[in-house]
C-alpha cells in the first residue's frame, strides 16, 4: 500500500471508525479519494465528501503556478486565475499546442506563455473535469437560487393570517358575563367603604412622623381593601366554595399579589403616569415613595401597569386573567394574617 493509501486510510479511522470495525470491513467496503495512483472510472464523476473547506490560513500558493491561492478549486488549492483557465478550457473543449513539445515548467509567468502544459499542470494536480458545471447548470442553478430567495422574501413580507378563533359557546359567553358582572359588583362594594380609609394627609412636610405614618396607613387600608375585593370574587366563583378552607386560603395566598398587580394595572393611567384607586385617588411614583415604600418595589409596579396597559385588555379579559390566577398555584404570596383577617 502507498504511502497516499495509508494516510487516507489513518484518516477514516481517525474520523469515527473504530479498530474492531475496521478489523471486520472487506477490502471493496474500504472507499478511497482519487489521486495520481487510483484514478477514478473512466465517464463515471467522482463523489466528493460533502463538509466544510479546510480552513485557509492565507499563505497557501496555487497548486498549479505558484500564486498566491484563493481557495479550493475542482478539487485542487488554485489561484482564481488557474480556476477560471480550467473551466474555460473544459467548457469550450478547448486544444492548445506547446512550442517546446509539452515540457515547459508551470510558473507565474509562464502560465500566460504556455497554455497547454498549463492544462496538462492543472489535470495533474488533481483538477477534475466532472466537477466543473456548464453553461447550462451554472444557468439553471442561478435560477433556482433566485427561486428561493424570492420565496423566502415573500414568506417575510407576506406573514401567515392568524386562524380565525371559534365562536364562544351560549355557556362560555354568559360564564364571561357573570364574571364582569361580579368584577364589578366587588368593586362598587370597596366604593362604598371608601370613607373608612384614614384621608391622605395634606401637609407636606417630609420629616413629620405623624404625616408618614398617616400616608402608610392610607396605603395599607386600600391594600386590605383590594385584598378584601378578591377574596368576595373568588367565593362567588364556580367551584370554589366546593374547595375546604384549607385549600381556599391555600389558593388565595399564592395568588393575591399577582391579582394585586392586575387590578393596579387596570388602573394605571398612562397620560398622568398615576394608578387610580377608588375612582379619584390617583398616585404616582413620588406618593408611593412618600407612602414608605422603596423604588425597588415602585418601578417594576410601574413598569408592569405600563406594560399591560399597551395590550388595551377589556374588562371581560382582566376577569378572566384575575379567575385564572386564583385557580393557578403562583410563585408569590401575601401575607397568611392579611388573608385570614378579611376572610
Amino acid at each position: 500500500m502507498s504511502e497516499v493509501k495509508q494516510e487516507k486510510l489513518s484518516q477514516t479511522v481517525s474520523y469515527g471508525t473504530s479498530h474492531n470495525e475496521l478489523l471486520l470491513m472487506e477490502p471493496s467496503d474500504i472507499k478511497m479519494y482519487p489521486t495520481e495512483d487510483t484514478p477514478a472510472p473512466e465517464g463515471h464523476p467522482v463523489k466528493r465528501k460533502k463538509g466544510p473547506a479546510p480552513k485557509m490560513l492565507g499563505n497557501e500558493v496555487c497548486s498549479v503556478c505558484g500564486d498566491k491561492a484563493s481557495g479550493f478549486h475542482y478539487n485542487v488549492l488554485s489561484c482564481e486565475g488557474c480556476k477560471g483557465f480550467f473551466r474555460r478550457s473544459v467548457i469550450k473543449g478547448a486544444q492548445y499546442t506547446c512550442k517546446n513539445s509539452g515540457r515547459c515548467e508551470m510558473d507565474m509567468y509562464m502560465r500566460r506563455k504556455c497554455q497547454q502544459c498549463r492544462l496538462r499542470k492543472c489535470r495533474e494536480a488533481g483538477m477534475l473535469e466532472q466537477c466543473v458545471l456548464s453553461e447550462e447548470q451554472i444557468r439553471l442553478k442561478k435560477m433556482k437560487k433566485q427561486e428561493e430567495e424570492t420565496a423566502r422574501t415573500s414568506a417575510v413580507a407576506t406573514p401567515s393570517p392568524a386562524p380565525e378563533m371559534p365562536p364562544l359557546a351560549p355557556e362560555q359567553q354568559e360564564m364571561i358575563e357573570k364574571l364582569v358582572a361580579m368584577q364589578k359588583q366587588c368593586n362598587k362594594r370597596s366604593f362604598l367603604d371608601r370613607p373608612k380609609v384614614t384621608p391622605w394627609p395634606q401637609s407636606q412636610d417630609p420629616l413629620n412622623r405623624e404625616v408618614r405614618q398617616q400616608r402608610f396607613a392610607h396605603f395599607t387600608e386600600l391594600a386590605i381593601m383590594s385584598v378584601q375585593e378578591i377574596v368576595d370574587f373568588a367565593k362567588q366563583l364556580p367551584g370554589f366554595l366546593e374547595l375546604t378552607r384549607e385549600d381556599q386560603i391555600a389558593l388565595l395566598k399564592t395568588s393575591t399579589i399577582e391579582i394585586m398587580l392586575l387590578e393596579t394595572s387596570r388602573r394605571y393611567n398612562p397620560a398622568i403616569e398615576s394608578i387610580t384607586f377608588l375612582k379619584d385617588f390617583s398616585y404616582n411614583k413620588e406618593d408611593f415613595a412618600k407612602a414608605g415604600l422603596q423604588l425597588e418595589f415602585i418601578n417594576p409596579i410601574f413598569e408592569f401597569s405600563k406594560g399591560m396597559n399597551d395590550l388595551h385588555l377589556d374588562e371581560a379579559e382582566y376577569a378572566l386573567l384575575i379567575a385564572i390566577n386564583i385557580f393557578s398555584a403562583g410563585q408569590f404570596g401575601t401575607s397568611t394574617n392579611i388573608i385570614l383577617f378579611v376572610f
